[in-house]
């Protein structure tokens, strides 16, 4: 894997793109990085092209000031100037919590440039569980960030291996997380996040999907899966018992072997 600087704003790694194999996109979560796909891109690297990549604000990627810099529009439209960039047409895309978000945003954008699209923890919803109402409360806070001067530090990559079986509320991974990040992206992110009014028109979504959830996520709840793979025609869902919402994390065989067992079911071939 290279790695690369687009736009002098998003950091982002590739392997050697071969003809004749699917190229995957791997988007993170909030308050992460393309750090927590290390292990995925070492399994995949020798079967697929694979592009990796910090969203704004996160990782080595630029950090932006004001609130409206984060809406999940802004995210999408990144990952379809890169994918322009790099001359990927057609891609399937993977996403993680936060990222799913942007996802769908570029689904209902672009999603004539999906082959396919793969959900890890998603959080479609997000703003109906009990948690959001109390995050909502807390995030009236973030307006502070208006006012106060921006002069982020260079953000880096975590080391994962540091956080093994990381649950959904480490103390640890979430301040090492949030630190890099800086609290002022984070809490817009997390705000955009929790906005009721988007739409992400997921019936709409007509390419083959995968849907992968533990059922003891505490930040997203294994039912609003269930409720989207309802939604989503051509869907499939698989649900990991025991497993919570950092599943890129902690349980990456079984998301590794879902994701290569989904692509290859599907003949998904460039």
């Amino acid at each position: 894997m290279q790695e690369y600087l687009f736009n002098n704003e998003i950091y982002y790694r590739t392997n050697e793109f071969k003809s004749g194999r699917p190229t995957l996109v791997f988007v993170h979560g909030l308050s992460g990085s393309s750090s927590a796909w290390l292990p995925y891109e070492k399994i995949f690297e020798n079967k697929y092209n694979l592009l990796t990549f910090d969203i704004r604000g996160h990782g080595k990627s630029k950090k932006f000031p004001n609130y409206s810099d984060y809406e999940i529009k802004n995210f999408a439209n990144d990952l379809h100037e890169l994918a322009a960039h790099l001359n990927i047409r057609k891609f399937v895309l993977i996403s993680h919590s936060f990222a799913s978000l942007i996802a769908a945003e570029y689904i209902k954008l672009y999603q004539e440039n999906i082959r396919a699209v793969i959900f890890l923890s998603p959080i479609f919803d997000l703003e109906k569980t009990f948690l959001s109402k109390i995050g909502r409360f807390i995030l009236k806070l973030s307006k502070i960030f208006d006012w106060l001067p921006f002069a982020p530090k260079p953000g880096h990559h975590i080391d994962y291996v540091k956080f093994p079986n990381s649950t959904d509320w480490s103390l640890k991974r979430c301040y090492a997380d949030v630190s890099n990040t800086t609290l002022r992206a984070y809490s817009y992110c997390l705000k955009h996040s929790l906005q009721p009014e988007q739409e992400y028109l997921l019936e709409k979504i007509k390419v083959p999907t995968l849907i992968v959830h533990g059922t003891k996520d505490t930040m997203s709840p294994a039912k609003n899966s269930i409720a989207i793979s309802k939604k989503i025609t051509n869907s499939k869902l698989v649900l990991f018992d025991n497993a919570d919402h950092i599943v890129v994390l902690n349980n990456i065989k079984e998301v590794s072997d879902a994701i290569e067992s989904f692509i290859e079911n599907k003949n998904l071939l460039e």
